[in-house]
């Protein structure tokens, strides 16, 4: 199970999205794989970017804020999930960016816990701290521009 009590709550936010939360945990710690699917949309978007682009993004917003929200990374680190306030897929216009929101499922790892593919890059606090969407977008600019050698 869990270890420490930030483990827990942030457990306990992730999972107060299900439709059977108790359920859901019990399922998710004893998952040999770790990972659980959960509904985007409720408490969370997530866009996702090219681990390319992800990575860069990520540095900037590290160099901008004390702590983004949540960040995924994918096996192999080919894609990244940035969690944003829920609402932010219907409204995301930014080309090369998928966005995952109500409707949709994410793989989410345990926190804390090894898997054999997808990570946190930064877990979440139990808060409910998000990145705000406006920020990652200038994060993204910033990102892309360095990419380009600009």
């Amino acid at each position: 199970m869990g270890g420490d009590g930030g483990t827990r709550s942030a457990v306990d936010w992730l999972v107060s999205v299900a439709a059977d939360p108790e359920g859901c945990r019990f399922e998710w710690e004893r998952n040999p794989l770790g990972v659980t699917l959960l509904p985007a949309g409720r408490l969370w978007d997530v866009l996702i970017l090219t681990g390319e682009l992800g990575y860069a993004t990520l540095d900037v917003l590290t160099r901008l804020m004390d702590r983004p929200g949540p960040v995924l990374s994918d096996f192999g680190d080919a894609r990244m999930g940035f969690f944003v306030p829920p609402g932010t897929a219907t409204r995301w216009l930014g080309s090369g960016v998928r966005a995952a929101g109500r409707g949709t499922w994410i793989v989410v790892p345990y926190p804390g816990r090894p898997t054999g593919g997808v990570r946190w890059l930064v877990p979440p606090d139990g808060t409910g701290h998000l990145t705000d969407p406006v920020v990652l977008e200038l994060a993204m600019h910033e990102a892309a521009a360095q990419l380009a050698g600009g």
